[in-house]
C-alpha cells in the first residue's frame, strides 16, 4: 500500500510540475500559433492573419489575457451591443466581447499557471474568430449554445417572457 501511495504521489507531483504554465512556455506556444510576436516577457503584441492581438500576463496574481481590438465604441449602435451581450452567452464561448478605453475587444481571460498548451492554442483561435465574426455570427467556434443575434430573434409576447421570482 505504501508503494502504491508513493507512486501516486510521484505521478501527481510530476503532473503538476509539468502543468505549470510560465511566460516562457506561453511565448513558445504563441510563437507557433501566430504570424508574428514582439515584446517583452508577459507583454506581447501578436499578429494573426493581419489581426493585431495582445497577450498580457501577471505572474504574481496568476492571471493572463489575450485580447484583440475590434471597433471603436463610438461606432457601435444599440443592436450591435445587444448582439455582443447575446454572443457572450451563446456563441463567444471561452472569449467575451468587452469594452475598455473606448474600444470593443475580443477577450480571453484565464489563470496563468493551470493553463494548458491546448487551451492556449484554442484561446488564440477563439479570440481571432470572435474578432473576425463580429457583426455576422459573433462566434468564437462553430459550436453554438442556442439563441442568436437580436436581429435574428422573433419578438416574444409578454406571456412568453420568463419572470424570475424570489424564493
Amino acid at each position: 500500500m505504501k508503494t502504491y501511495l508513493l507512486t501516486v504521489a510521484i505521478l501527481l507531483t510530476s503532473f503538476f510540475a509539468q502543468a505549470q504554465m510560465t511566460n516562457q512556455k506561453l511565448k513558445d506556444i504563441l510563437s507557433q500559433e501566430v504570424d508574428n510576436i514582439e515584446g517583452i516577457s508577459g507583454r506581447w503584441q501578436l499578429k494573426l492573419n493581419e489581426l493585431p492581438m495582445i497577450v498580457l500576463t501577471d505572474s504574481v496574481n496568476d492571471r493572463m489575457r489575450i485580447i484583440a481590438p475590434i471597433i471603436e465604441v463610438s461606432k457601435l449602435d444599440k443592436d450591435l451591443l445587444l448582439d455582443c451581450l447575446t454572443a457572450n452567452f451563446h456563441s463567444a464561448l471561452d472569449v467575451k466581447y468587452a469594452i475598455s478605453d473606448t474600444i470593443l475587444w475580443s477577450v480571453y481571460v484565464h489563470p496563468l499557471s493551470p493553463l494548458t498548451e491546448r487551451e492556449v492554442r484554442s484561446a488564440v483561435q477563439q479570440v481571432f474568430l470572435a474578432a473576425e465574426t463580429f457583426g455576422t455570427s459573433f462566434s468564437s467556434t462553430p459550436l453554438l449554445f442556442g439563441g442568436g443575434a437580436s436581429s435574428q430573434q422573433t419578438p416574444t409576447s409578454k406571456k412568453d417572457t420568463l419572470i424570475f421570482k424570489k424564493t
